[in-house]
């Protein structure tokens, strides 16, 4: 029998420290590519992205072989596709669009055994082998909801007090259409809210997350923010490409 493999990640917020995930197009040797750097996270595309639930395995055992924790952002906050992407080897699951305290207990219940929630009595692929799977399973498995839509920030006061969340990311595209700016992520009212729901979430006591850049992740941490991503763009590859073209005259 083995040992459950350990959420690096979740210990790494639970000890206070800052975890960094990479994101963008995904596949399994992507992951294993990513493997190399020192990324905490790896985060997989299943809302926006071709992800489905065939290439789940290969790309978890990916960052399974590299000490990487394989999280996947679902498209609903839908228990059966919670508990689904755990079974098949990720470490951690994202659910969009949560707005209330109940949508935010629905994911805990989901990802959740008993006497936490309710989630289907399975062995995830992480528990072939493994003693006393369901015992330990809840330690070991990440929960980050998405805040993305204003309604979650005029309920946010209640969705903080559900347990067993990992992180409350706040998402800047979604907001910004729910607050009428389509397409203004960086507009400055919208930023205005993210970073005071930011500072809301990391005076609760809990961990905010979001997404950053080079250019503004030292201002995120600042206020506060535990978890961030990083998604790496094709567009890097074409502006790459065009430097190296451009030497060749």
């Amino acid at each position: 029998m083995v040992n459950l493999r350990v959420n690096q990640a979740k210990r790494k917020l639970e000890n206070g420290g800052i975890v960094s995930c990479v994101g963008g197009y995904m596949n399994s040797d992507i992951a294993e590519m990513f493997g190399t750097t020192d990324f905490d996270c790896i985060w997989m595309e299943a809302e926006h992205g071709p992800i489905d639930f065939g290439d789940i395995p290969d790309i978890t055992r990916a960052c399974d072989l590299w000490n990487k924790n394989s999280i996947i952002r679902i498209n609903q906050n839908e228990p059966g596709l919670i508990y689904r992407v755990l079974d098949l080897g990720a470490q951690g699951v994202v659910v969009p669009h949560v707005n209330t305290f109940e949508e935010a207990n629905q994911v805990v219940q989901a990802a959740k055994f008993y006497p936490k929630g309710n989630r289907g009595s399975y062995t995830s692929r992480q528990g072939l082998g493994v003693k006393n799977y369901f015992n330990n399973a809840n330690n070991e498995t990440m929960v980050i909801v998405l805040i993305e839509d204003v309604i979650a920030i005029e309920n946010l006061d209640e969705i903080l007090k559900v347990d067993d969340i990992d992180v409350f990311f706040v998402a800047p595209g979604d907001l910004a259409q729910t607050m009428g700016y389509l397409g203004e992520p960086n507009h400055p009212e919208v930023q205005s809210v993210v970073s005071d729901t930011l500072k809301k979430i990391s005076a609760s006591g809990k961990n905010p997350g979001t997404l950053v850049t080079l250019d503004n992740v030292n201002h995120y941490l600042d206020l506060g923010v535990k978890f961030v991503i990083h998604f790496w763009s094709p567009f890097w590859l074409v502006d790459k490409s065009k430097d190296f073209l451009n030497k060749l005259g």
